[in-house]
C-alpha cells in the first residue's frame, strides 16, 4: 500500500525543513539533543519491544514520534495482544553513511532525499512475522493517519519494516483528541478527501 518512492522521501524532508530540525551529524550532537530533551527515549513494555540489535543509545526519537509509537502499540496490543517491535529510530549521519555501504536501498545521508531518521522523526517497525490480518490492520491505521497529514509511511520490502515518519502536527492533533481511538476506519469506506474535511 505504501511503496517507497522519491516523492515520499521529498515529503519527509519537507517536514524536517518545515520544523527546522537538524540532521544529526554524530554522537556528540545526538547526546546534546538527548540532554536538552529534544529527543526522548522510547519506552519498552507490555505493548512494545526493541530489536535487541538496536543500540540502546539510538532508542530515541522526537517527543511526538514517541507519542505516536506509544499510541500505535497500545492500539495494536488492544487488537492482537501482541507487541510491536521497534527496529530503528534516530540515526546520525555517520551511522547512515555506514548503513548505505551495506544496504543499497537505504536513503542517503545528505540532500533532499536524506533519511528522516537523521532528524529523529522516524521509526521502523517490524513487519516480518506479522499475519496478513495484522499487516492489513497496520495499513488501515497508517492510511487514516496519512489522510490526516500526520505520518508519511513506507513499507520497505528489503528490510520488511513499516518506515513511519511522524509529522510535528501529531502533537497538536493528539491534544485535540479526548481519547485516541483503538481502531481506525477502513480505507475502503473512507477516502483521504473525506477524512481531511473533518
Amino acid at each position: 500500500m505504501f511503496r517507497p518512492s522519491h516523492e515520499s522521501l521529498l515529503l519527509q524532508n519537507a517536514e524536517v525543513d518545515r520544523l527546522e530540525l537538524p540532521r544529526i551529524q554524530d554522537d556528540d550532537e545526538l547526546e546534546a539533543l538527548k540532554f536538552s530533551g529534544a529527543l526522548l527515549p522510547i519506552i519498552s513494555g507490555e505493548t512494545l519491544r526493541f530489536d535487541p540489535r538496536l543500540d540502546p543509545s539510538r532508542r530515541y526519537c522526537r517527543p511526538w514520534t514517541r507519542d505516536f509509537v506509544q499510541d500505535l502499540s497500545q492500539a495494536y496490543y488492544h487488537r492482537f495482544h501482541e507487541q510491536i517491535q521497534v527496529n530503528s529510530a534516530v540515526r546520525t549521519v555517520k551511522v547512515q553513511r555506514k548503513l548505505r555501504r551495506h544496504n543499497r536501498n537505504a536513503a542517503p545521508a545528505e540532500g533532499d532525499t536524506a533519511s528522516s531518521h537523521l532528524a529523529g522523526l522516524t521509526v521502523d517497525l517490524q513487519r516480518r512475522g506479522m499475519s496478513p490480518e495484522q499487516i492489513h490492520w497496520m495499513q488501515h491505521y497508517l492510511f487514516y493517519m496519512k489522510a490526516l497529514g500526520l505520518v508519511e509511511p513506507e513499507e520497505e520490502r528489503h528490510q520488511w519494516v513499516f518506515h513511519i515518519m511522524v509529522s510535528g502536527r501529531y502533537a497538536e492533533w493528539r491534544e485535540s483528541q479526548d481519547v485516541v481511538p483503538m481502531e481506525r476506519p477502513e480505507p475502503t469506506t473512507m477516502t483521504a478527501d473525506a477524512v481531511s474535511t473533518k
